[in-house]
């Protein structure tokens, strides 16, 4: 008999898929597969689809719900994986396909391990707390960027604040974002920034110099694979963030990816777009935000002049009707400028009569004055007159002195033969004591 007559067993469709699929669990399963994703996708059941490739082949990918939510990270296309799962035929389509029950990150062990350990030691220093991030300005003067020229996070950074704010100036630093030489250049990066303070942004230009003054860093990239972002996990660079004097906004790779400078920025952003919207309050939301608080201000206006006018009205009910009580003071002003004229008036009589009267005493008494003083003229003058020597001298009397001027009053002030003067009535006759 030869080969030629042997004939081969007639499958049904369905039995050679089981077939085979009993052939593959039997020789392969279960399997570990290493490759990079393609097509990922999650359907509103919670399954995920994708295919697992490398430079030689790819299969099919299944991974149920079941196994889909025990995933740490968001696989992506163009990740490197490690899946474990089971190999089988679908029936329906007669397709090989990977049952995935597990999925892991290519080499995500070991640097896991790395990143778990340095995390804990950097936590229990107190870098990642809370209470020592600081506020980030929306409406910086400028914005300092770390990224590399290369990256399309550059580009959609720029592309945002461009959009939302033209008027203020970014200072870029670049820096590799991956590989041996990254952590250094984003270190060196952002020290540039930092002493790039107060230096011109346009010198010798021969424009208006405007000085940078850097309120908040920018340091992004996009998405990658644990060893793609694994310059930002490098222990010098993040105690630079922690003791950066400006403000750090860590934008680095996709909202499922972590990283230590994720932990110890001031702010971490869930991508790139996101960070430059964090420092970039959109002109509209700003107009917006101005007519809201106008309409506030308004508002709050109008009810304090309302509240205002309710006093005003309550105290103009308590002091009544101005006119009127214009009215009341000029009827109290002119009664008591009549009582004035009054009073006046009656002082001015009263002065009037005292007056009168003691003009008529007057030239009375004033003669009676006189004559009281020419009386008592007259006795002075009698005696003065009494008191005059020569009255005394018509007696009789003489008035004796010596050759000196000296009156001799006393017998003993007389000398013999002195030649003496006596004063009489009528002249001097000169005399000899004898």
């Amino acid at each position: 008999m030869t080969q030629s007559d042997l004939k081969p067993r007639t499958w049904s469709v369905g039995a050679l898929c089981l077939a085979i699929a009993d052939t593959l669990n039997t020789r392969f399963n279960p399997v570990a597969v290493k490759g990079e994703i393609s097509g990922f996708s999650r359907a509103a059941s919670g399954h995920c689809y994708f295919n697992l490739k490398d430079e030689t082949g790819q299969i099919r990918c299944a991974m149920f719900k079941r196994a889909a939510s025990a995933l740490t990270f968001m696989p992506r296309d163009g990740e490197l994986v490690e899946l474990r799962g089971k190999l089988g035929v679908y029936e329906a389509r007669g397709d090989l396909q990977l049952i995935v029950e597990s999925m892991q990150r290519a080499g995500q062990g070991d640097l896991f391990a790395q990143f778990l350990k340095l995390k804990a030691k950097l936590e229990a220093e107190g870098l990642f707390d809370p209470s020592r991030k600081r506020a980030v300005p929306s409406q910086p003067r400028a914005i300092g960027l770390i990224t590399s020229l290369g990256a399309a996070a550059l580009h959609d950074v720029v592309t945002a604040l461009q959009r939302r704010v033209p008027h203020i100036p970014v200072i870029v630093a670049p820096s590799s974002v991956q590989g041996p030489n990254a952590p250094l250049e984003l270190l060196q990066s952002l020290n540039q920034l930092v002493s790039w303070q107060g230096r011109p942004l346009n010198p010798g230009l021969g424009l208006a110099t405007q000085f940078a003054v850097i309120d908040v860093i920018l340091m992004v990239r996009g998405g990658g694979s644990m060893e793609d972002l694994w310059a930002f996990n490098d222990e010098a660079l993040v105690r630079a963030v922690a003791s950066c004097p400006v403000p750090v906004i860590s934008g680095v790779g996709h909202e499922t990816d972590f990283t230590l400078t994720d932990f110890v920025a001031d702010l971490r952003a869930p991508t790139p777009t996101a960070a430059a919207e964090l420092v970039a309050t959109a002109g509209a939301q700003m107009m917006a935000d101005c007519q809201r608080m106008s309409k506030a201000l308004s508002e709050a206006l109008i009810t304090s002049l309302d509240r205002k006018s309710q006093r005003l009205d309550w105290i103009a009910n308590r002091l009544g009707r101005p006119s009127s009580r214009l009215k009341d003071q000029a009827t109290n002003l002119l009664r008591m400028n009549q009582s004035l004229r009054y009073a006046f008036k009656t002082q001015l009589q009263v002065h009037k009569q005292f007056l009168d009267r003691h003009s008529e005493n007057l030239p009375t008494r004033l003669q009676q004055n006189l004559q009281w003083h020419n009386q008592r003229v007259l006795n002075i003058s009698t005696r003065l007159g009494l008191l005059n020597p020569r009255l005394v001298l018509e007696r009789g009397y003489a008035w004796i002195t010596d050759d000196t001027g000296r009156a001799l009053t006393h017998a003993s002030d007389f000398k013999s033969n002195q030649v003496v003067t006596a004063s009489l009535a009528d002249g001097q006759v000169n005399l000899q004591v004898k």
